[in-house]
């Protein structure tokens, strides 16, 4: 008979092998976060490697974090006045029971009993442990509650006990290490205050959720919608619905990535139009729209494949949200990526490589002026020479991207274009509709966001086509779903991956996510699907050794792209940090690059946008603050003067240095102004003017007075007009 040992949470008898229990979820071994290997949990040193485990493992975890996470309100039906009329013993005979039951229904499911308040209880879900699908184990245990209590009822028909109970999700502070069984408080926030007036508001023996728990459950649960509540201290009416059954039983899956599937007729038709480019030099732009997560990347990285197979070059950039673009990033990083340019070169020895790549590209009549133009639009430092307006910048980079793809087929990919400022779209469109007679392919990823934001994308160049990337179809997502199982080496069933793909709702990300988070962590008792992308990732993360996790919350902070140095700065990683990153790789959930914006830093990107997202959210404010002004200092020390001011504006800004913030994105305002990016310019003064304190008004009319002109030479002239004469007016800011 295979060996058994019970869980030191709740008791529960598990089989050997286990990490977790299968009732409660509790840890049932220590990680080593050297090696990785299972240490039973009393253990001094790793069995496997001989590391001293208490070394990272002797605390628990302390501060706090925002998460996600749902609470459950269970409150008995007019027991108090009925109390009044009991005998004290027989008040006890009746609530021991039913505390006991509820415990043991709400830890079942992973949920954390955080208080009793006379015959209340409230419930924890996704605190201090995620499981990705938090939202669904507090609405099952409600459930299972609320059948509890009927089942004691009808095993006392004296009992006749009576019971409203809500579930609510939304974002709280959670305490670290909080003990709720010796009354420590564990969360805080709006959500717990909802799910109170939820309670309150529901019907007898019935269960009320709020809005982001139906949105999470509602393919895993049957709901009917009830009126809006008008709860105590809302402004609005709160939104309801009330939980019947549970929909599905929950099922066993584990996975990890696959090949890509479904994309088939996409991959083909850019096949196509790479073919026409390059047999009748037609240059052509394609703009691939989806979601988050639907597979633009996946796509790009396919057909890049064939592009290098069929003779052909890829130049990559991509535009990001918080900063580290800069006015034409995307197309900056492709150049660099070109001339060989690392961000921490000497000015120096940067215009050297740039002045050396357009020589050999353009020849060396032209290579003085188009350099001296692209070294602009860079932001890099030049040898002087009369400043070029805008038309000439752009015709310089037609130029350049003329002779690149000339020399090679060249497919120009620009990642997340929905981030691009107007200036990179508008060299973008010159491009497309300048260019003949060049093998060149422009291939654009974006969110349908672009189109709402700039709604003429496209709309009149010579050569274009919109590809929508939509969902998966339900084949597809079923196909992909058995794969990502079988290559876990997991024994399912058809309808396993059925239940997979449609909690997927057709996102490969969602659903490569979830079969990796269930991979990772589940065992056949306790793991259900996640229906909430944010609630998958976060479930990897506390999944994940603490050391691990704690590094890849850091690298969040740093960006989407980070480097070991930037980490390094973080004492409590020190010698450990080539280790972890390691493991984060081989988790798939970071990805080491061959090429590096510094020279000497080994440069790592986050596998998906949503899992660094969901790692930044989980910080407070206080730590983000702490870790931006590490970054800031870190960027400072390797970059010189070259690195985007930009950058430097945002993380100092985030760190509430403000002076410093001003600083650089003034720096980077004027910037944007020389290479004609004017409406970076305007955003950026615009930035900068509301960090400096009403006090300093010198300084703020100073910067008035430079964001009018830029705002002048964008033709705003009401608001430049409306700007200049303020400077001779009192503020009342």
């Amino acid at each position: 008979m295979a060996e058994r040992f019970s869980c030191p949470t709740c008791g529960h008898e598990n089989d050997a092998g286990q990490r977790f229990c299968g009732s409660c979820g509790s840890r049932l071994v220590l990680t080593c976060e050297v090696c990785g290997g299972a240490n039973p949990l009393d253990s001094r040193f790793c069995g496997n490697c001989g590391a001293d485990l208490l070394a990272s493992t002797a605390s628990e975890p302390s501060g706090e974090e925002r998460r996600v996470i749902t609470i459950l309100f269970a409150d008995l039906v007019g027991f108090t006045s009925r109390a009044e009329r009991l005998d004290p013993e027989d008040v006890r005979a009746i609530l021991t029971p039913y505390y006991t039951r509820l415990r043991q229904e709400i830890e079942a499911f992973g949920g954390t009993v955080e208080k009793f308040i006379g015959d209340a209880v409230m419930a924890v879900f996704g605190a201090p442990v995620a499981y990705g699908d938090d939202p669904e184990r507090a609405v099952r245990a409600a459930l299972r509650i609320r059948d509890t209590v009927g089942e004691m009822n009808a095993a006392d028909p004296g009992l006749d006990l009576q019971l409203r109970i809500a579930v609510n999700t939304g974002e709280a502070i959670v305490a670290l290490g909080a003990r709720p069984r010796d009354g420590e408080a564990m969360v805080a926030g709006d959500v717990v205050n909802t799910a109170a007036r939820l309670q309150t508001a529901a019907p007898v023996d019935t269960i009320l959720v709020g809005e982001e728990t139906f949105r999470s459950t509602r393919s895993t649960v049957e709901y009917e919608q009830v009126e809006p509540i008008a709860a105590k201290g809302k402004q609005a009416p709160v939104q309801a619905w009330r939980a019947l059954a549970a929909a599905r039983a929950p099922g066993e899956r584990r996975a990890l990535g696959v090949p890509m599937i479904g994309r088939e007729d996409e991959l083909s038709a850019l096949r196509e139009i790479w073919d026409h480019v390059v047999v009748h030099r037609y240059p052509h732009i394609v703009t691939v729209f989806g979601p988050p997560g639907v597979g633009k990347s996946r796509l790009s990285a396919e057909f890049a494949g064939a592009v290098a197979a069929g003779g052909g070059q890829t130049i990559r950039g991509r535009s990001l949200p918080y900063g580290e673009s800069g006015a034409y990033g995307a197309f900056a990083q492709q150049v660099k990526q070109v001339a060989g340019i690392f961000d921490n070169d000497p000015a120096p020895a940067a215009w050297e490589k740039l002045h050396e790549s357009v020589a050999a590209l353009v020849g060396p009549e032209e290579a003085d002026q188009v350099a001296s133009h692209i070294a602009t639009l860079l932001g890099l430092a030049t040898n002087g020479g009369p400043a070029a307006d805008r038309h000439m910048l752009f015709l310089s980079a037609r130029r350049l991207v003329e002779a690149i793809a000339n020399q090679l087929p060249t497919l120009l990919l620009f990642e997340d274009l929905h981030w691009a400022n107007p200036s990179l779209l508008d060299l973008l469109e010159l491009l497309a509709s300048r260019i003949r007679e060049t093998p060149l392919l422009i291939l654009a990823l974006a969110r349908p966001d672009l189109v709402a934001d700039r709604p003429g994308w496209g709309a009149g160049l010579p050569a274009y086509t919109s590809m929508p990337l939509e969902p998966l179809g339900d084949e597809d997502s079923r196909d992909l779903a058995r794969l990502l199982l079988a290559r876990a080496s997991t024994e399912t069933t058809g309808p396993v991956a059925a239940e997979l793909a449609e909690a997927g709702e057709g996102n490969p990300l969602f659903i490569e996510e979830l079969v990796a988070s269930l991979a990772e962590r589940a065992t056949p008792d306790t793991q259900e699907l996640p229906t909430s992308i944010r609630g998958i990732v976060a479930a990897r993360l506390d999944a994940l050794p603490r050391a691990e996790r704690s590094l890849l919350l850091h690298a969040s902070v740093v960006g989407k792209i980070f480097w070991s140095g930037a980490l390094a700065r973080f004492s409590q990683f020190e010698d450990r940090l080539p280790v972890l990153l390691d493991s984060l790789e081989g988790r798939d959930l970071i990805r080491r690059e061959s090429v590096s914006r510094f020279q000497g830093q080994q440069q790592f990107r986050f596998k998906h946008v949503l899992i660094r997202d969901v790692a930044y959210a989980t910080l407070p404010r206080a730590k983000r603050r702490e870790a931006h002004a590490s970054v800031a200092a870190f960027l400072e020390e390797v970059s010189a003067e070259r690195e985007s001011p930009a950058t430097l504006g945002y993380h100092w800004r985030e760190a509430g240095e403000n002076e410093r913030a001003v600083e650089s994105l003034l720096a980077a305002a004027e910037q944007a102004s020389r290479g004609w990016a004017k409406e970076e310019a305007v955003r950026l003064y615009k930035e900068a003017f509301e960090l400096v304190p009403p006090e300093d008004e010198p300084r703020r009319r100073a910067i008035r007075i430079r964001w009018a002109v830029a705002d002048q030479m964008l033709y705003h002239v009401p608001d430049a007009e409306r700007l200049a004469r303020s400077q001779d007016q009192p503020s009342d800011e």
